[in-house]
């Protein structure tokens, strides 16, 4: 589940926020299997889209994150979650995307890291109301 400003997010929601604020970040991360699993790395990285096929992912300038945009998971167990918060402040307006990913983090396997990228999170910082 993500959850932005309280908002919980699906590839269909726009969030909208202020330029100035922070924006609160929820990610969690819930073990369904019958195993516990881990440990994992979660990295949140924004980026904006240009329509035509470009992503931005240097926004330095526009976009910082209050706290890290990476958490360390050592493992979850079966039927539990793991919760990570964060929060992102916007220096300029705009439309911003949010990728989310997953990977697996331990270096003892012989195989390629494996990804889960959740769906993009849009969010939409706008001028401070007066």
């Amino acid at each position: 589940d993500i959850l932005v400003d309280g908002q919980l997010c699906d590839c269909d929601v726009v969030v909208n926020c202020q330029v100035g604020d922070p924006v609160p970040l929820e990610v969690k991360l819930t073990n369904w299997s019958k195993h516990s699993v881990g440990p994992f790395a979660l990295t949140m990285m924004p980026y904006q889209d240009y329509q035509n096929g470009v992503h931005n992912y240097d926004l330095q300038d526009a976009i910082t994150f209050v706290g890290s945009n990476t958490f360390y998971i050592d493992s979850v167990k079966p039927t539990k979650d793991s919760v990570y918060f964060g929060a992102l402040l916007f220096l300029y307006t705009g439309d911003f995307y949010l990728n989310i990913k997953f990977h697996e983090d331990n270096c003892s396997r012989e195989l390629p890291l494996s990804w889960l990228c959740l769906p993009s999170v849009h969010i939409r910082a706008t001028e401070p109301v007066v």
